[in-house]
């Protein structure tokens, strides 16, 4: 695998190379390179691909990485059960039963 095609962002299958490619064409900001590319818009929201992208910027596009804005952070999903969702209020029947049979 040549090194322009290593995966940079592993949740969005985004490259080396379409990181570049995204600064070449005037991203310069983590912001713009995750708008351009989806690279932080996976389901870690950039917790393992932020510091290598922000690191390409700072080489390819010359600027100090302590300069870099950091992109917004989200706090990752977390599945729920359907059986929690059944709990609830809304889930109830007037009887006090679950919709499924379940008590």
């Amino acid at each position: 695998m040549s090194e322009d095609r290593e995966i940079v962002c592993r949740c969005e299958e985004v490259t080396r190379e379409e990181i570049v490619a995204a600064i070449q064409a005037g991203d310069t900001s983590l912001e713009a390179i995750k708008k351009h590319t989806r690279a932080g818009m996976g389901f870690c929201q950039g917790r393992t691909c932020r510091r290598l992208v922000a690191r390409m910027l700072s080489v390819y596009a010359g600027m100090p990485v302590d300069q870099l804005l950091p992109g917004s952070i989200r706090m990752p999903i977390a599945p729920i059960s359907l059986k929690l969702l059944a709990e609830t209020a809304d889930g109830d029947l007037e009887d006090g039963s679950l919709e499924n049979g379940e008590n």
